[in-house]
C-alpha cells in the first residue's frame, strides 16, 4: 500500500484510542503534542496511562466498547490484543472516519509515523509498517543528528522570514530568504549565540533597505 504523507491539523477534534495497553500509550504520548481531545476506551489502562488521565491530558472511559463510543470521532485507533474487539470498532466506524488497527488485519485508514519534534521543525519516519524497527533506528538518528537547538533556529527563521517579506520584494526578498540559510546562523544557534543571528538579520536588512 503507498500512503499518503501528511500533516493534519487535529486541533480540538475527538480522537478515540480504543485499548489500555502500551500500543495505547504510544498512541496517547503522538497525540499529546496536539490539542486533540483524546478519549481512552478501556476497562484498565496501563499506569502510564493512568498518569496522563489524572493530570489531565485524556479522558478515561473505564468500560468495554460501544459502538456509540466513536460517536463525532475524526481518528480511531483499535489498539486492543483482542481481535474481535478490533474488528467490532472496524465495523462501527463511518466511512468518513479514519481508522487504524494495530494488529494491521483490517481496515487501515493510516498509519501514525515516528516523529522527531524540535518545536515547529517535524521530521516523520515510517516504513510503512514494514520494519519498525528500523524506523525506530532511523527516529534515533534523527534525534541525534537534529537536535534540540534547531527548534530555536526554526523560530528564528519563521520570525526572520515575516520581517523580510513585510519590507521587501522582488529579487532583494528573494535574496535576504536565501541569504537565511547561511550555515553560520545555525551553528550560532547550536553554541547558543542568538543574538549573533539576530544581529545578522538587522544588519542585512538595514543594507538592503
Amino acid at each position: 500500500m503507498n500512503y499518503f504523507p501528511l500533516l493534519m491539523n487535529i486541533d480540538y477534534k475527538k480522537v478515540v484510542v480504543v485499548g489500555g495497553g502500551q500500543v495505547a500509550r504510544q498512541k496517547v504520548e503522538a497525540l499529546m503534542p496536539t490539542n486533540a481531545l483524546v478519549t481512552v476506551i478501556s476497562p484498565a489502562v496501563t499506569e502510564k496511562l493512568h498518569h496522563y488521565i489524572k493530570e489531565g491530558h485524556v479522558t478515561w472511559k473505564e468500560k468495554a466498547f460501544d459502538p456509540a463510543d466513536l460517536d463525532d470521532a475524526a481518528l480511531i485507533f483499535a489498539v486492543t490484543n483482542d481481535e474481535e474487539v478490533n474488528t467490532a470498532v472496524e465495523e462501527a466506524a463511518q466511512h468518513w472516519q479514519l481508522l487504524s488497527r494495530a494488529d494491521a488485519k483490517g481496515r487501515i485508514d493510516f498509519i501514525n509515523p515516528a516523529v522527531v519534534r524540535r518545536g515547529d521543525f517535524v521530521l516523520t519516519v515510517s516504513t510503512s509498517g514494514a520494519s519498525p524497527g528500523l524506523t525506530r533506528q532511523v527516529k534515533s538518528d534523527l534525534e541525534e543528528q537534529f537536535g534540540g537547538h534547531y527548534a530555536q533556529y526554526v523560530s528564528f527563521l519563521k520570525e526572520a522570514r515575516q520581517r523580510v517579506l513585510q519590507v521587501f520584494t522582488g529579487d532583494t526578498k528573494k535574496q535576504l530568504l536565501a541569504e537565511l540559510l547561511d550555515p553560520q546562523l545555525l551553528q550560532w544557534m547550536e553554541q547558543g549565540e542568538k543574538q549573533k543571528c539576530e544581529a545578522w538579520l538587522q544588519q542585512r536588512i538595514g543594507e538592503k533597505r
